[in-house]
């Protein structure tokens, strides 16, 4: 590769990780300031809640908008489109007279950010396959990993100099920056438009019982992270007795396994495959989950406890990258589509069952435990039951394997009915 060409896939790489960092950073950027901002809009504890829930339904609705447009109209005019929806909430997010009108403006910063989530997802799919796919969304989630971490700390820092407002006229900065390199910088990566009508393509997508497998396990550990996420404040803090400052070692320590792992995968996946690295991404899921109900229930040491949750976590670094290379292989003419699918499963399903993590209040660590342990062994269950061929069912050729030897199951849905198909690239 020319210098000229590395240096383009270079900021190409580098758009991309900014635009999927858009979600994390304008969820957890500004919770530092929810005290302040509960103050100076005179709003409870609930109603300000609903500002986190209101960006985190935007991003999952938002993607079930922006993957069919993608597939239609291209990737570029979609995602500045979407952009310029993000930076005009945000800055109106600054301004928002009460919390009711923050609620609506955050379901609409969300939406236009989840427009950078799923293209960027899409834009992978057009430009590689194989594993050069899955070493790319390894990069993706490496920036998916450190976001959460390092946006409250940005957050935390704009609060030295300014009010909550401040944080939201950064996250619009944020965005027109975006909207200018993208502009600038990134091409369009759509070669053929489909003019299908969405439940056409969603049939044709969930028909593909393989492609249903790889997003309901994604999602449903996805959806054990969150739980991680959502009860381990106060398991860690209430039950065990962890300062803020050592649970939130503790955070950053899991998240650096999370990344360590996504990167390992990266440099694994073209010698192991990335069903290969899936499966032991789950089965590692499943130990840590487990662990973790095994330390509740004998009421162990806590360092059991840290040992499973950290496991947990790593697993996800695993799943993530290799689930998502899975599920968008058969399906580069809607690669929007598609990956707008498996995105929207991460944060409905996360966003059900998370919450059920706090069922028995601030004090039972059992539900988190039962949750983590639960749904990665049923991702693992679905995967192998819905990624298996059925009797008579035709499979890949031998040149068309997955690597390892996979023979991921073809069914009726895996045509070509627009856009490029991967069927002849090694996958």
């Amino acid at each position: 590769m020319s210098n000229d060409a590395a240096g383009r896939q270079t900021r190409f790489i580098v758009l991309l990780s900014a635009l999927v960092a858009l979600g994390p950073l304008s969820i957890d950027g500004y919770l530092p300031g929810l005290p302040d901002l509960a103050g100076d809009l005179r709003a409870g504890a609930a109603a300000t809640q609903l500002t986190i829930t209101a960006c985190l339904a935007g991003l999952a609705i938002g993607q079930l908008i922006a993957g069919p447009l993608s597939d239609t109209y291209g990737r570029r005019r979609p995602l500045l489109a979407g952009l310029a929806l993000y930076t005009i909430a945000s800055a109106l997010c600054a301004v928002a007279p009460d919390v009711r009108t923050l609620v609506g403006l955050r379901l609409v910063q969300g939406i236009g950010g989840a427009f950078g989530i799923v293209i960027a997802n899409a834009m992978v799919r057009d430009r590689t396959s194989g594993t050069r796919t899955a070493r790319l969304f390894s990069t993706l989630t490496l920036i998916t990993g450190l976001a959460p971490v390092f946006a409250p700390v940005l957050g935390g820092q704009l609060l030295r100099f300014t009010a909550w407002p401040g944080i939201f006229v950064g996250l619009a900065v944020l965005g027109a920056v975006m909207l200018a390199a993208s502009a600038a910088g990134l091409p369009e990566t759509r070669s053929s438009a489909s003019r299908q009508p969405l439940p056409a393509v969603v049939g044709q997508l969930l028909g593909d019982r393989a492609f249903t497998g790889y997003v309901l396990a994604n999602g449903l550990v996805f959806a054990a992270m969150f739980a991680y996420i959502s009860g381990s404040p106060f398991v860690l803090q209430e039950i065990h007795g962890l300062s803020p400052q050592q649970y939130s070692a503790v955070f950053a320590v899991n998240a650096a396994g999370l990344i360590a792992a996504a990167q390992i995968s990266g440099r694994l996946v073209a010698r192991a495959g990335a069903r290969v690295l899936l499966l032991a991404g789950l089965l590692g899921a499943t130990a840590g989950g487990t662990t973790v109900l095994a330390a509740v229930l004998t009421r162990a040491p806590l360092p059991a406890l840290l040992i499973g949750l950290f496991v947990l976590v790593s697993s996800v670094g695993l799943v993530m990258p290799n689930a998502a290379a899975q599920a968008l292989a058969d399906h580069g003419g809607h690669a929007g589509s598609a990956a707008a699918l498996l995105g929207f499963s991460q944060f409905m399903i996360g966003g059900a069952l998370a919450p059920l993590a706090g069922a028995g209040g601030a004090t039972d660590a059992l539900p988190m435990a039962i949750i983590v342990a639960v749904l990665p062994a049923l991702a693992l269950l679905t995967l192998g039951v819905l990624t298996r061929p059925m009797p008579g069912e035709r499979t890949r050729s031998p040149a068309r394997q997955g690597p390892a030897g996979h023979r991921r199951p073809r069914t009726a849905s895996h045509g070509t009915a627009s856009g490029s198909s991967p069927r002849n690239r090694p996958m």
